[in-house]
């Protein structure tokens, strides 16, 4: 990140995610055997990577605009919210197919709150460990 005032930062939101993420990044890392589980979210989509921060890899990713998740239909008054949970439990199916039973979560800055919660609980009930 370069250098900005701290005032323009104070003022930018954009910018207090990117601090906060930064702080949460010096925290934790991926390693192979329990990669972090990045979570970014956009306007429309929210999506997830497994990284392995060792080797620099980005071992699985998955996002709502996958085509396993193009026919995902929410019911309830939340959509993105459920499709969120839809995506997370499908990336969770698709890590424990490949060995991965245990990640770290990266909330990316996010408040864990919402889709974000929401990733995190699908991942959680399709049988990932954090």
């Amino acid at each position: 990140m370069s250098k900005v005032k701290y005032s323009k930062i104070k003022k930018d939101r954009r910018l207090q995610r990117v601090r906060r993420h930064l702080r949460i990044r010096n925290k934790i890392s991926g390693t192979p055997e329990r990669p972090r589980l990045v979570v970014h979210r956009s306007l429309k989509h929210t999506e997830g990577q497994l990284v392995d921060d060792v080797g620099g890899l980005t071992v699985l990713g998955l996002s709502t605009r996958t085509p396993d998740l193009s026919d995902f239909e929410a019911e309830g008054p939340h959509p993105k919210v459920e499709a969120a949970f839809a995506a997370g439990k499908l990336l969770a199916e698709r890590a424990t197919a490949e060995g991965i039973e245990a990640v770290v979560f990266d909330r990316g800055g996010y408040k864990y709150h919402g889709r974000v919660k929401a990733f995190a609980d699908g991942a959680r009930e399709g049988g990932l460990k954090f």
